[in-house]
């Protein structure tokens, strides 16, 4: 068992300088980079499913991503593309029906292969209230499923809504008709071999330590992927993930400690890149329905006493663009003027304050997550604290496990919580999940305001960028004027990697994509 100092800084800068050899056994001082064709990936937080359509971490949406495939997929650059459909689909004129023909060449990792009815039972079980799949919601608007031919099926939509085809690749999977009823739930939760069709086949699944696949032989895009073996491994502690890669135990980490990535890349024999995401939020989840919250003065004076920019600068050193609205800055819908009204002014803040209820200041509990999910919230938490308390906001630091902290927030048994919320990249999904009801997250705010229900669903009907635009910097003015959840920026995806590896290319999405990595 490797052992580290509990003194995280100091552990990276003795590594940083060369001095691994008082710090680590001599096992790995001696260890080289992983031979033959396993590549080995490091996750900060421990999964609680394979299972897409009940996945709420993630992080762990490469354990589903490497065995479960869709329609189509929304790739690293952000781009829809199709998967197991033979183009994008055909769209009817009033945006209700979408047609899909199959791919011919695909089989599941059981042999059989996959046809229209295949799609068919696996949305079919998605939208069964019975089943509970976690996001359900993002797809209750599709109202039937048809089998055309047996590469060719047809879905049918209550409504305009574009958005569903960008949540395909992280929230959902095909899989053999009868599989879901044959096997149970537990089955695709922690060991779905043999019921997928992606590039990797389950294999083993060890508590606490890794998760295992090995190479589909019969993978439909040829000559993918280019390892024998995927081990996924958890290790929570930054220090510690970094000790594996700087002695060859692992080949890539997600989540690198932002004060010494830039450092580390340069490191003898590791490499490694960032870059900038359009769907990665660190949120603030503000229960509206509880006090102090129930208050908007006092939430926007909570948003106006925080300094973003300094928390994207100085705390996580570049890797998260300040925003205070659901929208990044980089982004083409990103309203300028809605987000100036929730930025940071120390004197707004005092004075919103004092035209709340709680004018004499307050005190929550914010609960923070233990271990990094794609950013370690504690630093930023901590800078929270401290700025609210300049304005007279007592904050409790409360710490959680990620399972315990989602729960917290899905049933809405939280004052505040601060979390990175990660999202495909399409502008509607964070408003759509935390800020309107029946979502996962509807009670993580506990916000339900016609008006922006109403915006929210003409831009599900619209597919002109201009008056998108126009409709997601309504939406945008709404939360400034509200201010229901609060934002604090955007990150950046980043990943550190031994030099060994190629054809590594960081998703903007975030998840590691480990399909295309040459070992």
């Amino acid at each position: 068992m490797l052992t580290v100092p509990t003194n995280r800084r100091a552990f990276l800068a003795a590594a940083a300088g060369g001095a691994l050899g008082g710090l680590l056994p001599a096992s790995l001082l001696h260890a080289q980079p992983n031979a033959g064709k396993t590549l080995t990936i490091v996750l900060p937080s421990n999964p609680i499913t394979i299972d897409p359509i009940n996945q709420l971490n993630h992080d762990a949406m490469v354990l589903g991503q490497t065995v479960f495939e869709n329609l189509v997929e929304y790739d690293i650059d952000g781009v829809l593309k199709p998967q197991l459909a033979k183009a994008l689909p055909v769209i009817s004129a009033d945006k209700k029906t979408y047609t899909f023909e199959l791919r011919d060449d695909v089989t599941f990792h059981n042999g059989k292969k996959m046809t229209a009815e295949d799609v068919k039972y696996s949305f079919d079980y998605l939208l069964d209230p019975a089943n509970k799949a976690a996001r359900r919601s993002l797809f209750t608007r599709i109202t039937k499923v048809t089998v055309l031919d047996p590469l060719k099926v047809q879905f049918e939509l209550s409504e305009p809504y574009g958005p569903w085809l960008y949540f395909l690749t992280k929230y959902m999977g095909i899989y053999p008709a009868g599989s879901r009823k044959e096997h149970g739930d537990d089955y695709f939760k922690s060991k779905p071999a043999g019921v997928g069709t992606g590039f990797g086949v389950f294999e083993e699944w060890k508590p606490n330590d890794y998760i295992s696949f090995r190479k589909n032989p019969n993978y439909w895009r040829k000559g993918l992927p280019h390892w024998d073996r995927l081990v996924v491994k958890m290790i929570p502690e930054d220090a510690t993930r970094v000790a594996y890669l700087l002695t060859g135990q692992v080949d890539l980490i997600s989540a690198p400690p932002p004060r010494e990535f830039n450092r580390l890349k340069t490191m003898p024999g590791v490499t490694g890149a960032s870059r900038p995401t359009l769907g990665g939020a660190l949120l603030m989840y503000t229960n509206n329905l509880k006090a102090p919250f129930d208050d908007v003065n006092f939430r926007k004076a909570v948003s106006a006493a925080i300094d973003r920019k300094t928390i994207g600068e100085k705390v996580y050193y570049g890797l998260l663009d300040a925003s205070s609205v659901p929208a990044p800055a980089r982004g083409w819908w990103f309203n300028a003027e809605a987000d100036k009204e929730l930025g940071f002014d120390l004197e707004k803040a005092k004075a919103l304050l004092a035209k709340s209820k709680y004018a004499t200041g307050a005190e929550f509990d914010l609960s923070i997550q233990a271990e990094p999910y794609l950013l370690d919230t504690k630093d930023a938490a901590i800078f929270v604290q401290a700025q609210l308390a300049k304005i007279g906001i007592k904050v409790n630091l409360k710490v959680y496990e990620f399972s315990v902290l989602i729960q917290q927030a899905i049933r809405g048994e939280h004052q505040a919580a601060l979390q990175v919320f990660m999202s495909p990249g399409e502008p509607s999904y964070i408003m759509q999940v935390c800020l309107t009801p029946e979502q996962v997250l509807s009670k993580s705010t506990g916000y339900n305001n016609p008006e922006f229900n109403q915006t929210l669903a003409a831009a599900f009907a619209e597919t002109e960028e201009a008056k998108l635009k126009e409709l997601y910097g309504k939406l945008q003015s709404l939360a400034a004027r509200d201010a229901p959840l609060g934002v604090l920026g955007y990150v950046h995806a980043s990943n550190l990697w031994r030099q060994t590896l190629q054809d590594v290319k960081v998703n903007q999405g975030l998840t590691i994509a480990p399909g295309e990595i040459k070992v």
